[in-house]
């Protein structure tokens, strides 16, 4: 394998035959030590959370691939903490698209004169550029089209996948008695369709019980029984 890309939770490879392995690391965003998929470095590890991130993964794609969401994935090795996956051209440099069930985290940090911790936000979606050095900036549709980063159709079905794979997540959650406040995706092209891509893990999302956050970790236990 050729090591092609070397990220904060993970590092991708290209296969000889054509496909990518992803390494989930141990690593989590976080600041000062404390778990916080908003933020944009490292700031905790935690040991077996690569695996741990990974059978999350798994689970999530499997019950997505099942309600008609189109992935990348070919197969997990939960022991390698890796994942096989389709090639597949991201947008631009690389695209999260947020989905906010309720108001909370970076959302608060922006808007917090017009909202409060989880007040009711209808799925909202907002994009933002994966760009470290300038913080993971939001983006509209109107820039993303005028920068050439992507097409109206492409945004679109980015969009409303988002909002798709949300729902589901949510339901899936709910049955759990967790109640999921935000998550975050990718989404690359491959043979012209558009697919989600990379981890679906508790570090892509804000979930909560009892009114408490839970740890990536705590995730995995409440999910994975």
């Amino acid at each position: 394998m050729k090591l092609i890309y070397s990220g904060k939770t993970k590092d991708v490879y290209e296969n000889e035959r054509g496909t990518y392995t992803l390494k989930l690391k141990d690593d989590a965003t976080g600041k000062d030590g404390v778990f916080d998929p908003g933020e944009n470095a490292v700031g905790l590890t935690i040991d077996g959370l690569g695996r741990a991130s990974l059978r999350l993964t798994e689970y999530f794609y499997k019950m997505l691939e099942a309600g008609g969401v189109p992935t990348h994935l070919i197969g997990c090795d939960i022991e390698a903490a890796t994942m096989e996956v389709k090639p597949a051209v991201v947008f631009g440099k690389g695209l999260e698209f947020v989905c906010r069930v309720k108001a909370g985290g970076s959302f608060l940090r922006r808007y917090g004169g017009y909202a409060q911790q989880g007040d009711d936000l209808n799925y909202l979606v907002e994009v933002t550029l994966k760009d470290d050095e300038r913080a993971d900036p939001p983006i509209t549709k109107d820039t993303l089209l005028a920068l050439n980063v992507m097409t109206g159709e492409e945004f679109e079905a980015c969009k409303e996948l988002t909002g798709k794979i949300t729902r589901l997540l949510a339901q899936d959650l709910s049955a759990k008695g967790l109640d999921l406040q935000d998550a975050k995706f990718e989404f690359g092209k491959s043979g012209g369709r558009v697919l989600l891509i990379d981890e679906i893990s508790g570090g892509c999302m804000r979930v909560y019980k009892d009114g408490v956050l839970l740890h990536p970790m705590e995730l995995t236990k409440y999910i994975l029984k």
